[in-house]
This record gives C-alpha cells, structure tokens and sequence, in this order.
C-alpha cells in the first residue's frame, strides 16, 4: 500500500528520466544516505569498520568499474586484480616520489594509470571476444604480478616487494581513526556511483548495451564498435584503479603484490555475477553477499557453541560458500538484483498482481 505511483504526474521530460522517478525510492536513498552518513559513523564498532563496512565499499566500488565492462558491454575480463594493483601501485610511486602530493590527486593518478594499462590489454577486445578475450584479458594479471615483483623502480627499490603508507591526510586533516576511513571510502563510491549511474544512462551506456547485445548490429547502425569498447576498458579500469589505491592506502596501509593476485580477480567476478550483471545496485549487493557472508559462516559454529578445528573451519566456509554461489547461479541466474526488482513490481502490484 506504501509503494505507489498513484498522483505522481511527471510535468517534463527531465522529470520522467529522473534516476529515481518514484517518491519512495527518493525517500529510501535519503534515508539510506542519512544513516550510512551519521548513524554508523557514531554507533558502529571499530570490528566492523575493519572487517565488514571499509572493504565493502572499496569492493562494492571495484565492482561498480567491472560491472560496467562485464555487464553493460559485455567484454569478459579476468584481470580486474592487476587494474587494481596498477591503481595501488601508481598511487603509491607519485605520493612517494612527489613531494606535498594531495592524497586524493594520488589515488586519482592511480586511476589514470590504470587506465593506460587497461585499454592497452583491451585493444585484443577488437578481435577477439567471449572465453579468448578472457584469456587475453588474464595475461594483463600475470604480468602485473611479474612487473610489481621483478622491477623494482614499482615498489620504490624495496627489497621484499612488500610497501607501506601511512599518515594519510586530507586538507590537512587526518584520516587515521576508522570512522575517518569509512566516511573517506564511503564520499569516493557516492560519487562515482552516481557519475557510473548517469553513464550507463546516456547515450554512451546505449552504446555499450548495443555492443553487449549484438556489436554486428550494433555497428551497422553506425556505433562504431572501437570507441565503445575502448571507451568501456577505459572507464571500468580508471574505477578499478581508484578501488585498488584505496584498497592498498586505507584498508591494508601495507601490502605486497600478492594482495591484487588471480583471487582477487575471482573475487569481483563473482560480485558482479551473483550481484547482477548490467546494473549498478546489484554491484553493491556482489559485495555484501562476497564480503559479509564467510564472516557469518566462520561465525555460525561459535553460535551454536560448537569447537572445530581453525583448517576445518576455513574448508567448510569455503565448500559451503562455493555450494551457495552455484544454489543461487541456478535459482536466479540474473542475481540479486534481479530479485529485488522483482520485489518491488510486486509491490507495486500489490494486491492485485497481474
């Protein structure tokens, strides 16, 4: 009886292409924004900050850049870990090497070379697509992981391979306490949620639709197939990037080229698949299911006041949470995004669904 459109008359064109065109999903947001802003900030503990609210943002972020190239142009890429690492490892030679550079101009150079990195390895996507255009796309991993270990100029002649920043700043304040890093990672994914939202919108978004759907088709009717995929690694990887450096800078503060490995890539595929492919909600919902869900699995013995071995504990996570992702592929192929669709047009129906 909540959900509905009933009296919501939309005057203009502007009006009816709103992100958000019904009042409710407007009032939801808000308030959605209003206690990821202000409540959690004051109430929530410093655990879960660490362990569960900073990398599900940086996640959720690295997922929004991948979703945009898997999802909406539907260019297969295994090599989402080594864009991250690009970002991480820029960001950290120009604040090393640079001096007074702005922390947030850094992670944004971080981006901007993994740009670079990723529309060189996406020139094949010209030629080639599908499982060959994954393969091309997990050579850019191996040799990522080759270069951040062997030249040594990357990690600023450190001898293990293994870098570290700390003191991060803002306008001269201080992002050292939790909160500071939640709110910091928490203003990076508002905004380019909202830049990759108006994108996929836009006519550049139609253009990679197109491409995903049918790219014969698509070039016929004169998009030309080069600028779209191009311009699709380019946008995905600078995001890639800037997830990577945050991931490197505020969540680890030190790391090694093992932290960006092939798992990693893994990882955010599995995201933007269970999330939903070609859409932006379901990236956030990629992260939760990846992030929250081996924690309460680890969890759910010491509920129930059961002992088991630490090896044991960690296998049994890993089987019960690779058998959820294959339930869930089967039930609802299109992810969760997908479900939460569908539960709101039955809302919207309700009670008289048709």
């Amino acid at each position: 009886m909540l959900y509905r459109e009933n009296g919501q008359f939309k005057t203009s064109y502007r009006a009816d292409q709103q992100v958000f065109p019904i009042a409710q999903d407007r009032i939801f947001i808000g308030l959605l924004l209003a206690v990821a802003l202000v409540l959690v900030p004051m109430f929530a503990s410093e655990y879960l900050f660490r362990a569960i609210l900073i990398p599900f943002l940086i996640l959720s972020l690295a997922a929004l850049g991948l979703n945009i190239l898997v999802g909406y142009c539907g260019q297969i890429s295994l090599g989402t870990g080594a864009f991250m690492a690009v970002g991480a490892y820029a960001a950290y030679n120009v604040q090393a090497r640079i001096e007074g550079m702005p922390l947030i101009v850094s992670l944004l150079l971080g981006g901007v070379a993994a740009t670079v990195v990723g529309v060189a390895f996406g020139i094949p996507s010209l030629r080639i697509k599908g499982l060959y255009l994954a393969v091309a796309t997990l050579a850019a991993q191996f040799f990522v992981d080759w270069a951040c270990l062997r030249l040594k100029w990357v990690t600023n002649d450190s001898s293990s391979g293994s870098v570290s920043v700390a003191s991060l700043q803002l306008f001269g304040l201080p992002i050292e306490s939790p909160q500071a890093k939640y709110l910091f990672c928490l203003g990076f994914l508002i905004v380019f949620a909202v830049l990759a939202k108006n994108l996929v919108r836009g006519h550049i978004g139609r253009e990679w639709m197109a491409i995903r759907d049918m790219d014969v088709a698509a070039a016929v009717i004169g998009i030309r197939p080069v600028y779209a995929k191009l311009s699709a690694f380019a946008v995905s990887s600078f995001i890639v990037g800037v997830a990577g450096a945050l991931w490197a800078f505020v969540h680890l503060g030190s790391w090694e080229p093992a932290a960006f490995n092939i798992n990693r890539s893994f990882d955010l595929l599995f995201m933007v698949i269970i999330g939903g492919l070609g859409s932006v909600m379901g990236s956030f919902f990629g992260a939760a299911f990846i992030v929250v869900l081996p924690i309460a699995l680890d969890n759910v013995p010491r509920w129930f006041g059961m002992s088991i071995d630490t090896a044991l504990a960690a296998h049994l996570t890993t089987m019960i949470f690779g058998s959820l992702i294959v339930f869930f592929l089967i039930k609802e192929p299109h992810g969760i995004a997908r479900l939460w669709s569908t539960a709101k047009e039955k809302l919207r129906l309700w009670p008289f669904p048709h």
